[in-house]
């Protein structure tokens, strides 16, 4: 007989790639730890009152936003030029009405400003300047650019930009992937999803990646899943991740599950790395990679929080 799903559900990430307990200090992996549970607590903390999973999934990724040891908010890599460029989505199941910005460089928390494209505004997708302009206008507070500093990201740019000058490779897919994200279920059995993201170390020409795009790398319908990706973008991109998940449950029937499972195989057979975490219609909860490792958690009513870093965990 099965188990009846879970009230609520959460899942969070922050970034996949090559981790491996070898080559990460306790003290990192510790640091790490108790962000991934902080952001778990934020959104359990909603979800446990019967709040929304939009507020859930939006408090989570602030957490994780302000952490500086994930790529996303204060932490974020830096372009070429030595920007901080921040890119987020959010999406709510319910109604699929959905918000994002990309390239943004003064607000503190991206996902806050994704949500308010969604709610004060008739667009999705708000870009560079104009998005800028808009987080002014909300109110929603801004930091100079010195906030989303950090020695470690700095100093990414400058051995990727030594390694260009010896003629090395540049972009290297088994880097980590940076990006936050969280997925929930609340009582009322709605479904939302949150990305937010720096994007890759070096980029160049306002590049912007799955993480903003509805469908790619945020995706939320009630009538099938919720998924928040990491990994090379332009490869969730290509595949349409989020659509793709959402679409083999109501059209093959699919469990979330196998469906996640699934587009990360497809992802594979075009040389895409990655992970995404969902969270479905019908309270399943989890995650799909293919990387050595992604930064994760989970909590639902009926399971204490986990969470994990390495492939063999969880």
């Amino acid at each position: 007989m099965n188990s009846p799903p879970p009230r609520w559900s959460l899942v969070i990430h922050g970034g996949s790639g090559r981790m491996a307990r070898a080559t990460m200090s306790a003290a990192a992996e510790a640091d790490y730890r108790a962000g991934l549970a902080a952001a778990l607590a934020a959104g359990e903390a909603i979800l446990a009152a019967d709040g929304s999973a939009l507020d859930a999934v939006e408090a989570a990724v602030v957490v994780l936003e302000d952490h500086p040891g994930f790529n996303a908010g204060r932490g974020a890599v830096f372009t070429a030029e030595g920007r901080n460029e921040l890119d987020a989505a959010i999406m709510d199941g319910a109604t699929r009405a959905a918000g994002a910005v990309a390239g943004v460089t003064r607000t503190r928390n991206p996902i806050s400003l994704a949500r308010a494209v969604m709610v004060q505004t008739p667009h999705v997708l708000l870009a560079r300047e104009g998005a800028d302009i808009f987080a002014l206008e909300t109110g929603l507070p801004q930091v100079d650019s010195g906030w989303f500093r950090t020695e470690e990201r700095w100093q990414a740019l400058a051995a990727m930009k030594a390694a260009a000058a010896r003629g090395e490779s540049v972009f290297d897919k088994t880097l980590k992937y940076g990006t936050v994200g969280a997925v929930a279920r609340d009582a009322a059995g709605h479904l939302a999803a949150a990305t937010s993201t720096g994007g890759l170390t070096g980029k160049r020409w306002g590049r912007i990646g799955d993480s903003p795009l509805i469908g790619a790398g945020t995706f939320a319908d009630d009538r099938s899943v919720a998924i928040s990706a990491t990994g090379s973008g332009e490869d969730f991109i290509r595949v349409g991740a989020g659509h793709e998940i959402g679409a083999r449950i109501r059209m093959l029937g699919d469990t979330p599950k196998a469906a996640a499972d699934a587009v990360i195989a497809e992802l594979r057979g075009i040389d895409g790395d990655g992970g995404l975490i969902f969270v479905g219609a019908d309270g399943s909860a989890g995650w799909a990679f293919n990387t050595p490792g992604m930064f994760r958690g989970c909590v639902t009513a009926s399971q204490k929080p986990l969470v994990a870093i390495f492939d063999d965990e969880g």
